[in-house]
């Protein structure tokens, strides 16, 4: 989707994808920086082990304590930025704003918990953390209450979890309805899926998971995973280029990428 919007947008620049080995990681660091590129992508296992090779990170970045986007400045400077909240929550803004919004998120890992940051700094009125260790969603929550000021708070996922009545937003940050994987169903009470939420998940492949099936089928309205996607590296190329890409030509390349999955279940 990066290539498609250079194209569209007559970009001379490429996107290149390369596999570093942990060990390699500071190596090809150098290496980017002396070959002149203007920043880098980071996926796991690197979005944490790169920050002590960095000269400064983004306020979110920060906060969250990891780095998915590296900006290369002219004076050489390294600046680490984390924009997967960000691009979430610039596709939650194509259905509703998120100030005042109370939201229920499964999962306390990477993408959980800058999703959560991102939602406080966007002016979120209450993030509930719902995870299998406790302990791991207690420390997102008093993350955001003590640096962002927000209502937040931790529940045990212990069973089907019945999502609470006065939520407006749930959000599934979870790996669970991934491909190939497609038919997991999320451990929540299918009755709780009012027709007044926004029902969310993160997972592109497949764009409609078992948990957004089913929540459609209640009356909710639903988000698939593919804008924050998108959205995430249309942030990226405006850091590194300036550029403020074409998304829905980037959502056609992703969605081409990823086939036109359907569940057998549906037309």
């Amino acid at each position: 989707m990066v290539e498609a919007a250079y194209a569209h947008h007559e970009v001379l620049a490429r996107f290149v994808n390369c596999d570093v080995q942990p060990a390699d990681l500071a190596d090809a660091v150098r290496g980017a920086v002396a070959m002149g590129w203007l920043g880098f992508s980071l996926s796991l296992p690197h979005k944490q082990a790169v920050l002590p090779l960095l000269d400064d990170l983004a306020e979110s970045a920060g906060l969250i304590g990891a780095v998915n986007c590296v900006v290369v400045g002219e004076d050489r400077r390294l600046t680490g930025n984390n924009t997967d909240g960000q691009g979430f929550v610039a596709a939650l803004r194509t259905r509703v704003d998120p100030r005042g919004q109370r939201v229920v998120l499964f999962g306390a890992g990477g993408a959980a918990r800058a999703i959560a940051v991102e939602l406080a700094l966007a002016g979120a009125a209450a993030v509930r953390i719902v995870n299998r260790d406790a302990a791991k969603a207690e420390a997102i929550a008093a993350l955001l209450r003590e640096r962002i000021g927000v209502d937040a708070s931790a529940s045990a996922w212990q069973g089907p979890y019945a999502i609470d009545e006065d939520a407006t937003i749930a959000v599934n940050a979870t790996s669970v309805g991934l491909a190939p994987h497609a038919d997991a169903m999320l451990d929540v009470e299918p009755e709780s899926l009012r027709s007044d939420l926004l029902v969310c998940d993160v997972i592109p492949n497949p764009p409609e998971t078992a948990f957004l099936r089913e929540a459609a089928r209640r009356g909710a309205t639903t988000l698939d995973g593919r804008w924050m996607l998108v959205n995430q590296a249309a942030i990226n190329l405006g850091l590194w280029l300036g550029l403020d890409p074409d998304r829905a030509v980037m959502h056609e390349a992703l969605s081409a990428a990823i086939g036109d999955w359907r569940h057998p279940t549906t037309s």
